[in-house]
C-alpha cells in the first residue's frame, strides 16, 4: 500500500504562560459536530489538497496571484509555519485552508512591506495568510471554524497577538471580528507577499478576545468559547496534551531581529 509522504511539521515551542482562557470545555458547554474536519497538514497529499482549494479561492477574485499558487510555496514547510486544512466528511474533498506563521524563527511575511511597532515586535506573533474556502454553502462555516482553529493554536502556542491583512472588501470581515487597524492613518498598504496588492493590516490581542466578544455579544462567541468541536484538531484533548509535552521539552527561543520598513 502506498504510504503518504510526510512533510515538515512545525514543532511547538514552549512559551511563558499568559493569562488566557482555558480551552477545556466548560461544564455547560455543548458538543457540536461539523460536516467537515480541520487538521494540521502533515503529508504531501494533504498539502496538495490545501494548495488546490487555495488556488481555486484566489482564482475567483485574483487570477494573477492565483497563477503563482498552483504549487506549494516554500513557506508552507518552513519552521514556525502551520497549514490548516478543512476536508469534507463525505468524500474527503478540500473545503478550506489557512496558513499561520509565527515569529519565533523569522520575521512575519508582512514585515517585508511594513514595519511593526517596537512594542509589538517584542511579542510572540502569528500572521494568518492564504485563507481560502469553498464557494459551497458550507464555506462560511468553514471560514469561522478555521479562525477558531487559528485562535486555539495561538492559545496553545502562548501567542500574544494575531496579525492579518485583508484587501477590500474582505477587510470588513476582519473588522466585524473586531480586529483593529495596526496603522489607521495609513489605510491600505501594498504587500510584497501578496503581489503588491494593497491590504489593510489588522490585529487582535489573543488574551483579550474572549472578554471583548463577550461584552459585545459577538455572534461568534458561543461557537468559539461555549461549544466543543471534536472535528477540530485544536479542540481535542490529545492536541492539548501533545502541546503540553512539547512545552516541557522545548526551550524558549531567543527574540527575533526585525528590520523592515514601509
Amino acid at each position: 500500500m502506498h504510504q503518504p509522504t510526510v512533510v515538515n511539521v512545525t514543532p511547538f515551542v514552549r512559551r511563558p504562560p499568559l493569562r488566557v482562557p482555558t480551552l477545556a470545555p466548560e461544564k455547560d458547554s455543548s458538543q457540536e459536530w461539523l460536516p467537515f474536519s480541520i487538521r494540521q497538514v502533515r503529508t504531501t497529499q494533504e498539502l496538495e489538497k490545501a494548495v488546490a482549494i487555495r488556488h481555486r479561492a484566489y482564482a475567483r477574485h485574483l487570477p494573477g496571484l492565483a497563477e503563482t499558487l498552483r504549487a506549494p510555496e516554500s513557506m508552507d514547510e518552513e519552521p514556525g509555519v502551520v497549514v490548516f486544512l478543512a476536508t469534507s466528511k463525505v468524500d474527503g474533498s478540500p473545503l478550506g485552508t489557512m496558513r499561520l506563521q509565527n515569529n519565533a524563527h523569522r520575521p512575519l511575511a508582512l514585515e517585508q512591506s511594513i514595519a511593526l511597532p517596537d512594542d509589538m515586535r517584542a511579542r510572540s506573533l502569528v500572521e494568518a495568510t492564504r485563507l481560502g474556502v469553498t464557494q459551497e454553502r458550507v464555506g462560511r462555516l468553514v471560514k469561522t471554524a478555521l479562525f477558531k482553529s487559528a485562535y486555539q493554536y495561538c492559545i496553545h502556542q502562548r501567542v500574544d497577538t494575531m496579525v492579518i491583512a485583508g484587501r477590500a472588501p474582505l477587510d470588513r470581515q476582519y473588522e466585524a471580528m473586531m480586529f483593529r487597524d495596526l496603522y489607521p492613518e495609513r489605510g491600505f498598504v501594498p504587500l510584497r507577499h501578496a503581489s503588491n496588492i494593497p491590504h489593510r493590516v489588522m490585529y487582535f490581542d489573543v488574551a483579550t478576545l474572549e472578554p471583548l466578544w463577550r461584552a459585545a455579544h459577538h455572534p461568534f462567541h458561543d461557537f468559539f468559547f461555549n461549544h466543543f468541536h471534536p472535528d477540530l484538531e485544536t479542540d481535542l484533548p490529545g492536541f492539548r496534551a501533545a502541546i503540553s509535552r512539547d512545552y516541557a521539552a522545548a526551550t524558549v527561543p531567543q527574540p527575533t531581529q526585525h528590520a523592515a520598513q514601509v
